[in-house]
């Protein structure tokens, strides 16, 4: 079907596609709900014990909600405003660090994709071993056909797309019901008891808790989901009710599954464990029949993850582009509402990043926690628009202002802990990624023939350019790496 240019002052946007909040909480749940949640037992027991693991669910569940809340009242206090995140950082701190956090978010999308390859070619690979941890050669082919086979999925429509997503979702939320389940009945006390303080190699309790930080907004990536597709919400106050019930649903299945684990083997066993390393806690529980029940779980909840997370980050592209703040071309879509020319740019870069994970030491851990440090950016721009409206005079004011404060301060004061619990690597490798993404925002500046920068954004350039060729000089010199 052709493409339509809807960037033209006098064309109207296509029809959107109304979502119900059934299929908005889905989209929440399916976007939040995917390789993460089958790596936890692993991810938490290379880093902490039980009591650091309940520390670090404390501080996101909390640090998150505040996040979701966020999110619901920026939905009703500035309804105008579509795709979330990049168009609150946009709202609230100017056209050039709106268009960091519309590419940031984006890219964290395409990166986080690249996560759902490797783990189902590391999870095939447990019986296919030319696959190995999903970083040979094969692995990358063959992740590289799934790529493109969804977007041709995608690119038949968007209502089509998210209707799929709703069935996944419940699918896919079976398995890790019942692994819970399965794992409170084989509990070991002894075994659990002798996990809670965490292994020598775990270090301090506030190291153990924050290694664990980069794992938690990975896994809880998503959130944002219902904000993001708001324009499709069939009506608005649904987007709030959707980011809440969604939270909420799936932080109870992470935690458990984290903390049922410690009860089945020892912390330095599970962390050596292979990635799904919920297959082999299970396997270990009730035998083989478990891990390959697992195992069966991820692949369709992946693959659940992936159309969610694909739509969403084109979605992103689309409306930054119809706002003027991306290339025009990214904001032309199907007459089904398919934003094609942001889809191919989003399966592209997945593609590319794909390629990369094959010269990485630990593909599915590295491109995990870059998702997750790509993130914060924006992330810490919503929560900090949130604080700035509600510091000052707001004529949409709908009551509750105190609460709302008092939430974002806590949302924008976790992201910031976020920030510096990544590290300095992530923040420069994240910043290789921004800088050149610059060259899109001089070309939307271009096209409308305005000035490219403005004094302040001069200063943001330079920051974000300097930051960029240090890290390329760490990387080159061995300092940090892949």
């Amino acid at each position: 079907m052709a493409d339509a240019d809807t960037t033209g002052p006098s064309a109207a946007a296509p029809p959107a596609a109304k979502l119900t909040l059934l299929t908005l909480t889905a989209m929440v749940v399916g976007s939040m709900v995917g390789a993460g949640v089958f790596s936890l037992p692993g991810r938490f027991a290379a880093e902490t014990g039980v009591a650091g693991a309940l520390i670090a669910w404390a501080i996101a569940g909390v640090g998150m909600l505040m996040l979701a809340f966020v999110f619901q009242a920026l939905a009703l206090r500035r309804p105008q405003l579509d795709a979330g995140v990049y168009a609150y950082a946009k709202a609230g701190f100017g056209e050039y660090l709106g268009f960091f956090a519309a590419f940031g978010y984006w890219a964290s999308a395409c990166v986080g994709n690249v996560t759902y390859w490797v783990l189902i070619m590391s999870t095939i690979g447990a019986i296919w071993p030319a696959l190995g941890d999903g970083d040979t050669v094969l692995a990358v082919v063959l992740s590289s056909v799934g790529l493109w086979l969804f977007f041709s999925l995608i690119s038949r429509g968007v209502k089509e797309a998210a209707a799929i997503n709703r069935i996944v979702t419940v699918a896919k939320i079976v398995p890790i019901i019942v692994f819970v389940l399965l794992a409170v009945i084989y509990f070991e006390p002894s075994v659990f008891a002798d996990n809670f303080t965490g292994a020598d190699y775990a270090g301090s309790l506030f190291q153990q808790v924050k290694g664990t930080m980069l794992v938690t907004v990975f896994v809880f990536l998503g959130v944002e989901g219902a904000s993001v597709y708001s324009r499709h919400a069939k009506r608005r106050e649904d987007v709030g009710r959707a980011t809440v019930l969604g939270f909420l649903s799936v932080f109870a299945i992470f935690a458990s599954v984290t903390i049922v684990s410690y009860g089945i083997l020892p912390m330095g066993e599970i962390a050596e464990l292979r990635q799904p390393s919920m297959a082999g806690v299970l396997e270990e529980a009730v035998g083989t029949w478990g891990k390959v029940f697992i195992s069966v779980g991820l692949i369709v909840s992946v693959l659940g993850a992936y159309l969610a997370w694909t739509l969403m980050s084109a979605e992103v592209l689309y409306v930054a582009a119809r706002d003027k703040d991306m290339p025009r071309f990214l904001g032309r879509a199907t007459d089904a509402d398919v934003p094609v020319p942001a889809l191919i740019m989003t399966t592209c870069l997945t593609q590319i990043v794909l390629v990369v994970t094959y010269f990485s030491d630990d593909a599915f851990n590295f491109a995990l926690d870059l998702t997750s440090s790509l993130t914060l950016i924006p992330f810490l721009l919503a929560a900090a628009y949130a604080v700035k409206i509600l510091r000052g005079p707001d004529p949409g004011d709908i009551g509750g202002r105190g609460r709302d404060l008092t939430v974002s301060i806590l949302a924008t004061l976790y992201t910031a802990f976020l920030i510096y619990a990544a590290g300095l690597k992530y923040l420069l490798v994240s910043l290789i990624i921004y800088a050149p993404a610059t060259i899109l925002f001089v070309m939307a500046r271009r096209e409308q023939g305005r000035r490219v920068f403005a004094p302040r954004e001069l200063v943001i350039l330079a920051v974000s350019v300097a930051g960029a060729a240090v890290g390329v000089i760490a990387l080159a010199l061995g300092w940090i790496s892949l």
